[in-house]
């Protein structure tokens, strides 16, 4: 299969050269286990929104740090050794940073089952196991690979290689407490200097989950400000001010809509890709429902309705499907459009309502996440 190419790809090819020098890109097109890792360490260097998703990271982990410890790369005598039990395997996942929840599923099955789906023509999956006796086995077919008619084993290569997806991802994590930290005290600051702070978090390149947190309170207050009118009957309608709900937390399995809005039913998506594929997915989810995107970029609005046109035609070529999605794409905001919002706001005198939202949101993601850390 073609290599996904990503930031963490060059960290990959620079930690097999380690290991073997001039031949991490030949490598890893050789290896399928690599292969898969690459696939599951996209989201390593990003202020991601996605979950860290370490389970099936930690199931290989684990089991090649126990092939490792027990020098099975160097005395190659794997094929006689009696397994590894699954409560030492399940022990040292819940050891490792953000590992104290793991459950049973990656070990058991769900490893395999995701490797199977990536790679159908392999006739080796990661993970070997006896039901009978629970034990476990690392898949040596994966980790033992020709290149150039020899014979390496990439054991301490991947072990490193998925220590270093861990370090990212503290370092994402960590770099996203600071901000949470930083939007907690913002309101002990002057109303100008918090304001100047909250536009420099409206930037391509800020983490994703205090970017939904900042737009979040900005369009809460700028939807706020307007009413609709309704009713049973034309004779006795109620006003009603526009709310928007925040559905859970920036990483929660939500099911893809991140905000609500009453009583119109607006839903609304925070993301920061340009990937037809990826709105479409969201749409779907909701069976095409119409969902407003909030853009983590500068582009022009009409750039990227543009975008998506051009891609859904490529995908679905035909026009009644295509038009169909693009239909349930009711709005685009991108940061721009924020800024302007916010501006709105401003005008208003409302600035200090869309700073004390921040801190609510900061605190409902804060507190939880710090907690967790000093858990794990």
């Amino acid at each position: 299969m073609a290599i996904v190419q990503h930031e963490f790809t060059k960290k990959i090819i620079e930690i097999l050269n380690c290991y073997f020098p001039s031949q991490g890109n030949a490598i890893l097109n050789y290896s399928e286990l690599l292969q898969y890792l690459n696939i599951k360490t996209k989201a390593a260097n990003r202020g991601s929104k996605s979950r860290a998703g370490l389970a099936n990271h930690y199931a290989i982990y684990v089991l090649v740090e126990d092939y490792l410890n027990k020098k099975f790369h160097l005395q190659n005598n794997y094929e006689d050794y009696e397994g590894v039990q699954f409560s030492v395997l399940l022990r040292r996942q819940r050891e490792l940073p953000f590992g104290s929840k793991l459950q049973n599923h990656a070990l058991n099955h769900r490893l395999n089952e995701e490797f199977k789906k990536y790679f159908p023509t392999s006739v080796y999956v990661p993970i070997i196991r006896d039901v009978k006796t629970n034990r476990y086995w690392l898949n040596e077919n994966l980790i033992k690979i020709i290149v150039d008619y020899t014979q390496i084993n990439i054991a301490q290569a991947v072990k490193d290689i998925i220590d270093a997806y861990i370090t990212a991802r503290q370092e994402a994590f960590d770099e996203f407490i600071v901000y949470c930290q930083e939007m907690l005290v913002i309101q002990q600051q002057e109303l100008t200097r918090a304001i100047e702070f909250i536009r420099g978090l409206l930037r391509p390149n800020i983490d994703a989950r205090v970017f939904e947190i900042v737009s979040y309170a900005i369009l809460k207050e700028y939807y706020a400000d307007q009413h609709i009118y309704w009713g049973w009957s034309s004779d006795v309608l109620n006003a009603e001010y526009l709310t928007l709900y925040k559905t859970g937390r920036t990483n929660a399995n939500d099911g893809g809509i991140d905000f609500v809005m009453k009583p119109l039913g607006r839903f609304f998506q925070v993301t920061e890709t340009i990937d037809v594929g990826k709105y479409f997915l969201d749409i779907d989810k909701v069976q095409r429902y119409p969902i407003t995107f909030v853009v983590k970029t500068e582009q022009p609005i009409q750039s990227i309705l543009n975008k998506l046109m051009e891609q859904a035609t490529m995908r679905y070529k035909v026009k009644a499907i295509v038009r169909r999605y693009i239909e349930a794409v009711e709005e685009v905001i991108n940061i721009p459009e924020l800024m302007n919002r916010f501006d709105s706001v401003l005008e208003r005198g409302r600035g200090t309502v869309v700073i004390e939202e921040i801190v609510l949101q900061s605190r409902v993601e804060f507190n939880p996440l710090l907690l967790d850390k000093e858990v794990k």
